[in-house]
């Protein structure tokens, strides 16, 4: 028994694609109208305006749509989902997921009066810690490495306030 192609069936293939390229030109037309708004103001010193980054997440998503499209009317399909190497029969890790979470809000709580340096550290040390590592004095090393390397990234290169806290006489 041969199949009739299904005309309806057809005019739907790639609907799923065309959704998410359409999710993708959304976005990024209210990232563009968002950042032609936006005015500098004393966060934005240095070399590069409030409006930057906006607009080149915008740009960035509409070429992502523009080009989700092209590939879904050439005939370019999504692969099916192989499924994650994961053992679904074993019970969620709640204490790791409880303490990253922990981490992230004490971060967000002690970014102010530490210090990014010094909360960023302490963020990075303790989402390894939570997940799992037990290589605690390398840990520490490379969580300040970080911490201190973005720090100065974000201020000297970039001129992006951070707050340094407690260091601010220091840094």
């Amino acid at each position: 028994m041969s199949q009739v192609p299904n005309a309806a069936a057809d005019r739907w293939k790639g609907a799923s694609e065309l959704g998410v390229a359409a999710l993708l030109l959304a976005c990024g037309v209210v990232a563009l109208v968002d950042a032609s708004t936006l005015s500098d103001n004393a966060a934005s010193r240095g070399p590069l305006g409030s409006a930057v980054m906006p607009t080149a997440v915008g740009i960035l998503l509409v070429g992502c749509a523009l080009a989700l499209t092209i590939d879904v009317f050439r005939g370019g399909r999504g692969e099916m989902d192989g499924g994650e190497d994961i053992d679904l029969d074993s019970p969620p890790a709640w204490p790791a997921f409880t303490a990253v979470a922990g981490v992230f809000l004490a971060n967000a709580v002690l970014i102010e009066t530490l210090g990014w340096p010094i909360s960023g550290a302490l963020l990075f040390w303790g989402s390894a810690v939570a997940l799992g590592s037990r290589r605690f004095l390398r840990d520490i090393a490379i969580a300040l490495l970080m911490s201190f390397g973005s720090y100065f990234l974000f201020v000297e290169v970039m001129r992006i306030h951070l707050p340094a806290g407690i260091l601010s006489g220091v840094l």
